[in-house]
């Protein structure tokens, strides 16, 4: 069990830091990610990402 924990903690982490292509792709274009986005829409602390561990 410890094992897939891990695995899960690694996943969240990565889902967190985002795909660096992807990231450099939409700020080339002059463009924000979506979870960046919403950073700048609501207020510290008042969104929860649900699902984020899907593939």
């Amino acid at each position: 069990m410890y094992e897939r924990v891990a695995e899960l903690a690694r996943i969240r982490g990565d889902v967190l830091e985002g795909m660096p292509q992807a990231t450099g792709a939409q700020h080339a274009k002059g463009k924000l990610t979506a979870r960046e986005r919403i950073g700048l829409l609501l207020d510290e602390g008042s969104f929860r990402e649900v699902e984020q561990l899907r593939r």
